[in-house]
């Protein structure tokens, strides 16, 4: 049996994207993953995830699909909330990698909800399981939360390196969330209408910053 776990990185930040991934393991080779010390991303130290995600990428099946904070913004001022967005992200995944079951990290409070909608889409070519914290509970997915979390810091890596090279701002813009103090500190250089695209506009405390212009 193949299992195909899903887990996303980076619903919560302000800045840059958030990213689904998704990894075919065969029941067989679970095993080796879990000897290789595969666990929820959030267990791992830094360098631990970098050197399991080059791993996974060349051992199984996976693909990665990256919304980008301009695509979130575009997309929500549409009316397309971040539940909506990351499933449409997991169904592309699905729609590429075949197996036989399905787990996937339930970003809906209600577990049954999301797996029943997910296992409408797919029919009866997989088996789907929707739960929280399957991440900690699925080496599959597990694996899934390497890829996306690993995926998404070098990206972030990528995007402040940019920064930093076009502005000569050596501050950088911190992690990207919103409890951060260098971001925090990012986000007040600059007025609303002149935040870069890997800003996520629509968030509440850039959304302040823009009402507060208002009132100047």
């Amino acid at each position: 049996m193949d299992t195909l776990g899903l887990d996303e990185a980076g619903r919560g930040p302000v800045l840059g994207p958030m990213v689904v991934a998704g990894i075919v393991i065969p029941e067989k080779k679970e095993k080796i993953i879990e000897r290789m010390g595969v666990k929820d991303s959030k267990r791992l130290t830094p360098n631990r995830r970098t050197v399991l995600y080059r791993k996974l990428t060349k051992m199984f099946d996976y693909e990665i699909v990256v919304i980008t904070a301009k695509d979130i913004d575009t997309l929500r001022e549409k009316g397309i909330n971040l539940n909506q967005i990351e499933k449409l992200a997991m169904r592309k995944i699905v729609s590429n990698l075949r197996a036989d079951r399905i787990i996937i990290d339930s970003l809906d409070i209600k577990e049954g909800r999301l797996q029943d909608e997910m296992q409408e889409y797919v029919g009866n070519a997989s088996e789907v399981i929707a739960e929280h914290k399957a991440d900690d509970k699925y080496l599959t997915v597990g694996a899934a939360s390497i890829i996306a979390k690993t995926k998404r810091d070098l990206l972030i890596e990528e995007i402040n390196k940019e920064y930093i090279k076009s502005t000569k701002d050596r501050d950088g813009i911190g992690s990207g969330y919103p409890s951060d103090p260098k971001t925090k500190n990012f986000l007040k250089k600059f007025k609303y209408d002149e935040m870069p695209d890997f800003v996520r506009r629509t968030w509440g405390n850039v959304q302040k910053i823009k009402e507060a212009e208002k009132l100047n």
